[in-house]
């Protein structure tokens, strides 16, 4: 159910997200006085069409994954003479540039109307509070003490632990970070530098943030059991309801402490405080679709609700915000992107269709605004990403265009021939290489 539930969401986000590009070329053609002959989206065989009375047909193909829009064009057809003028080739480099650029656009003018309408209607975050700076790391030796409030990373604002994390993330390679903090709740602005020099972290691993050692405030596991799943090896054991675990040696036991020791697969000692009684209990984890488990939940104590925001501004100021996250998010990405080229990011961490589909998945079960989101950020990326100069792309071929504008002619069809195949060869490259990354996560 989950799978099937993430393949919809995904198709989804990818089929609005085509839509709004191509119709960013589509919109920009009719405005140049191009013909159309066809708007799709999907590939393949055509499965439902209509027909404008402009002539353009409409269409929704097999293969979801994609779009395109369909152009008169003399260098692909034969285009009878009084329909010259309306050829996508018969246009200036400006127009085409125009056209091409359009769709990119698109995703952008997308993503600001729906971060506008998540900023309007409010979406519930956590403030950027830290909890706990681990001893000896990056963060500790910078004298950030616990109980304080991110403000702002190298002068930018950090509303909250996602913007921080990506502001992080663009960081690496860098030799100091400058974060403005304050203790919680008071307004006693601190800047403390981050020695980074040799910092370095895996983003599907940890955060960027607890990679320095900062940990935030967060609901508390509490090790008090709340289940036992019935003939598990924790029943077996006699375990209960309302049992507190700790270690042999009757010291605090952390959850995730807990949960590293079981997937060990050998057996614990455990102290139970049961009714003021303490208990001596020896619990065997048992092998379960390649995962050990002794069979027991703990108890989960929500956020404090002074730590808890929601993120939301009248009309305009949303709109606004709606600009300056897009903005932030596209120059985010850039820097990411070249991060990945100078190596200080790992290709590794390239991710493909199957996290995206796992992404849309999450974010459109924990609520609407959450998914908007998220279709706002993968439409800033299919921007950037449709922006790249490989012939194939929409980047591509505005560098065709740039290099005719400067020669005064077009670049000769065997060259751009010869540039789509080796634009294609990396472009497939790099979609398997993300595709077996995807598959290295699942």
């Amino acid at each position: 159910m989950s799978f099937l539930w993430s393949l919809v969401s995904f198709i989804i986000v990818i089929g609005v997200l085509v839509s709004v590009h191509e119709y960013g070329h589509f919109w920009a053609a009719r405005k140049c006085g191009i013909k159309v002959h066809r708007f799709s989206i999907g590939f393949g065989k055509v499965l439902w069409s209509r027909k404008d009375k402009h002539g353009t047909e409409f269409a929704l193909s097999a293969i979801p994954l994609g779009g395109y829009v369909k152009m008169l064009d003399e260098r692909n057809e034969d285009v009878p003479e009084h329909l010259k003028p309306q050829s996508f080739n018969s246009k200036t480099v400006l127009q085409r540039a125009f056209v091409i650029v359009a769709g990119p656009l698109a995703n952008f003018i997308f993503a600001i109307v729906a971060y506008w309408v998540v900023f309007g209607v409010g979406i519930p975050s956590v403030k950027p509070v830290i909890e706990q700076v681990k001893p000896n790391s990056i963060a500790a030796q910078a004298q950030i003490a616990p109980n304080s409030q991110i403000l702002a990373i190298d002068g930018t604002e950090t509303a909250d632990w996602e913007t921080i994390n990506m502001l992080l993330a663009t960081k690496l390679g860098n030799e100091q970070i400058h974060l403005t903090v304050t203790p919680f709740g008071e307004e006693r602005p601190q800047e403390k530098v981050l020695n980074v020099a040799n910092w370095s972290f895996d983003p599907d691993k940890e955060s960027a943030f607890s990679a320095l050692g900062i940990q935030p405030v967060r609901g508390k596991v509490e090790m008090t059991v709340s289940k036992v799943v019935e003939n598990s090896p924790a029943e077996k054991a006699g375990i209960l309801v309302g049992d507190e675990i700790y270690t042999a040696d009757n010291q605090a036991f952390y959850w995730q402490d807990f949960v590293a020791q079981v997937q060990q697969g050998n057996p614990l000692k455990l102290k139970i405080h049961r009714q003021g009684e303490i208990l001596d209990f020896n619990l065997a984890p048992e092998l379960q679709d390649g995962r050990y488990v002794v069979g027991i939940s703990p108890t989960f104590k929500p956020l404090a609700e002074q730590y808890r925001t929601e993120l939301k501004y009248d009309m305009l100021d949303a709109l606004w915000k709606g600009v300056e996250k897009t903005a932030q998010l596209s120059w985010l990405t850039i820097k990411v992107i070249g991060k990945l080229f100078t190596g200080d990011l790992s290709l590794n961490n390239l991710s493909g269709p199957i996290s995206i589909a796992q992404g849309a998945g999450v974010s459109s079960q924990i609520g609407l605004v959450y998914y908007l989101s998220f279709m706002a950020l993968i439409s800033v990326n299919l921007g950037i990403m449709n922006l790249f100069p490989l012939p194939v792309l929409d980047g591509g071929h505005l560098v065709f265009l740039a290099a005719e504008g400067i020669k005064g002619k077009p670049v000769s069809e065997r060259v751009q021939e010869i540039c789509y195949r080796v634009g294609a060869a990396l472009l497939l490259t790099l979609t398997v290489f993300a595709l077996f990354n995807d598959f290295l996560r699942l």
